[in-house]
């Protein structure tokens, strides 16, 4: 007979990489229950999910801990469910609402936030997928306290970091070689989570790097055969594939960059990929009509196969974000051999070395334009990224641990 669960999961938005983590631990830890909501109307899910689940959670005394993500107001389900409130609770943030970007400061609704503060105080163990994440949310508690006007509570910081740890997000990371193209193969870094073949053994090349501050002065070796352009790796356009949806990614700065590349008769292919929970920007549609000679996939791809298989065809994954906490979609298009850029800000600089950034909008269009030029050169690169440290295989012992149920 299965053992009674001691572990409760609960996700008031289950999709994207919310529910990739809620799968992943209920595929991977024994004694799992699991409690979600779908992932639709995020505002309503802030507000009113916790006195759902006070009537939905089976009553269960074997349970010992319970892991949710910040969008729940764990606060208000543990008042209304006392018998929760004993357990080891575990608050897990993908992204944290005082920093979240807003089309306008005044549509920022301070409940969100200020539900996450107070979901702090009454967890036990409070993580974070970066420390960008982490530290943004705690270094703007006392700022966002001051829209209050007047009594305010003080020094929430100081209660709360003591409980906090950064924990990567767990990346599945699927054995793609059969999907890749020979001149992904032969620069693969095998991943610890991959079946390994004599295939997978590979070489890699020493590549021309781009870099914005290159010194002109510097010696450099003589080309050999490997730094040589092959003609196979010019011939077909540079695939650019982009896997966002949401206006917080800044669509706007994509479509502008690639609408001034198309100016200046430079070719390239473009992917659009990603799920979107509210309302297309009409950004997207006018770009699909003017970039429409470019474009192989523009949409979301409801297939994880799919989806894994035009990133492996990709050259160059951008990211044009406003916010990002960590970035799961970046990472998988490296794993799947894609050559990153992104912006010197937000979480990018925890994970990417600096020749991926870029600081402004001219420093973007001048790469993708260098590498359109020049495919080859994001073909033969390695990326600079260890991936297989955000894998599962990595991060599974440290995951079981947060879910036992000794409190730190």
């Amino acid at each position: 007979m299965a053992s009674p669960p001691s572990v409760l999961l609960v996700e008031p938005f289950y999709g994207g990489s919310h529910k990739q983590l809620i799968d992943l631990l209920q595929e991977n830890v024994s004694g799992v229950s699991v409690c979600t909501l779908p992932a639709k109307k995020w505002p309503w899910r802030a507000r009113t999910a916790a006195l759902l689940f006070s009537q939905t959670i089976p009553c269960c005394s074997s349970y010992r801990v319970l892991f949710c993500s910040s969008v729940l107001n764990l606060c208000e389900l543990v008042a209304l469910r006392p018998d929760l409130a004993r357990l080891k609770k575990v608050l897990y943030f993908h992204e944290n609402q005082l920093v979240y970007p807003v089309r306008k400061d005044q549509q920022r609704d301070f409940q969100y936030g200020y539900n996450q503060i107070l979901s702090c105080l009454v967890s036990d163990v409070v993580v974070f997928n970066s420390s960008y994440n982490m530290d943004s949310f705690l270094s703007s508690i006392s700022s966002f306290m001051k829209k209050i006007p007047d009594h305010r509570p003080r020094d929430l910081d100081q209660l709360i970091r003591p409980k906090c740890v950064v924990l990567h997000f767990p990346l599945q990371l699927p054995d793609i070689s059969r999907m890749l193209p020979k001149h992904k193969l032969l620069r693969r870094k095998p991943h610890a989570d991959d079946i390994i073949t004599p295939q997978d053994q590979l070489l890699s090349p020493r590549c021309e790097e781009i870099s914005e501050q290159e010194d002109p002065h510097e010696s450099r070796p003589e080309p050999g055969p490997e730094d040589q352009q092959d003609p196979k790796d010019q011939k077909k356009p540079l695939h650019i594939v982009w896997p966002h949806r949401e206006h917080d990614k800044n669509p706007e700065l994509l479509f502008s960059t690639l609408i001034k590349l198309k100016e200046r008769r430079v070719n390239f292919h473009l992917s659009v990929l990603g799920e979107t929970y509210t309302d297309v920007p009409e950004v997207f549609g006018e770009a699909q009509r003017v970039l429409e000679q470019h474009i192989l996939n523009f949409g979301f791809l409801s297939s994880r196969e799919d989806f894994l298989r035009v990133l492996c065809d990709a050259d160059v994954v951008v990211s044009t974000a406003r916010h990002e906490f960590f970035g799961v979609a970046m990472l998988e298009a490296v794993h799947c051999g894609c050559y990153p850029l992104c912006p010197k800000a937000l979480v990018y600089p925890e994970i990417f070395p600096a020749e991926y950034l870029y600081s402004t909008p001219e420093q973007l269009c001048k790469r993708l334009q260098q590498l359109c030029r020049r495919p080859d050169i994001a073909r033969r690169h390695v990326v600079k990224v260890d991936v297989s440290r955000f894998s599962w295989a990595s991060l599974k012992e440290s995951f079981e641990t947060l879910l036992t149920a000794d409190c730190p």
